[in-house]
Formats: structure tokens, C-alpha cells, sequence
């Protein structure tokens, strides 16, 4: 199963909720040296912006995966322009705000960023 596969696997799962940071991090736990479980339970208080609207929980996981893969703070930093250039965006409320004047519905929303950034990661 590749990432992209996982990701759509974990969005699409109603026995439990997976957040936007989890279903980032979870896909590529096996790379980052963590269990599946741990993956999950680290990105648990990442959803909703960090649980008050802050950066996106997609942009946190993402971030996370590519620390815990060695890539260099440039890489990263690149990462986060890139996102923020492709949403006009990085913060989980203001994200929220816009799909909401543009009427998507907040797990679309949610889902696309998942799988654009975990597309993004490889």
C-alpha cells in the first residue's frame, strides 16, 4: 500500500477519527522508526491547528515525517513556503475560515490537505 493509499484509508475510517496530523504521520511511521500506535499517539494533540487554530495539523505532520526522515531544516523550510504558497495558508483556522466562505465542507477541506501533503512528501 503506498502513503497515498494509507492516507485515503485512515481519512475514510468512521470506528475512529483520525486528525489531520495522525493521518500524515501514520502512513510513513515505518520510515520514521515508529509503530503505527506511535505514530498515531504523536500526532494526537496536533489536530485543529495544535488544538487552537495554529498551523495546520497536514503542515505539522509533514513536518514531523521529514525530521524524523533527516531531511535538512532547508528542506523543511522549503516544505512549509511550498504549502503555504499552494493554500495561502498555514494556520488550521484561517484554512477553516476559507473553505468555509468557499463552501466546502470542513472534512473535505480537511482531506484534501491530508493527501496533498502526504503527495507532497512522496
Amino acid at each position: 500500500m503506498t502513503h497515498l493509499e494509507k492516507a485515503r484509508e485512515l481519512r475514510a475510517r468512521t470506528d475512529i477519527h483520525f486528525n489531520c496530523c495522525q493521518s500524515v504521520l501514520v502512513p510513513f511511521a515505518r520510515e520514521m522508526g515508529l509503530t503505527e500506535d506511535q505514530a498515531y499517539a504523536l500526532g494526537d494533540n496536533f489536530g485543529a491547528g495544535m488544538r487552537c487554530g495554529s498551523t495546520c495539523g497536514a503542515l505539522s505532520g509533514a513536518l514531523m515525517v521529514l525530521g524524523m526522515t533527516h531531511y535538512p531544516p532547508e528542506e523543511a523550510d522549503s516544505f512549509r513556503r511550498k504549502f503555504l504558497e499552494d493554500h495561502g495558508e498555514i494556520h488550521c483556522a484561517a484554512l477553516l475560515k476559507a473553505a468555509h466562505e468557499a463552501g466546502i465542507p470542513r472534512k473535505e477541506h480537511c482531506d484534501g490537505l491530508v493527501l496533498d501533503t502526504v503527495e507532497a512528501l512522496g
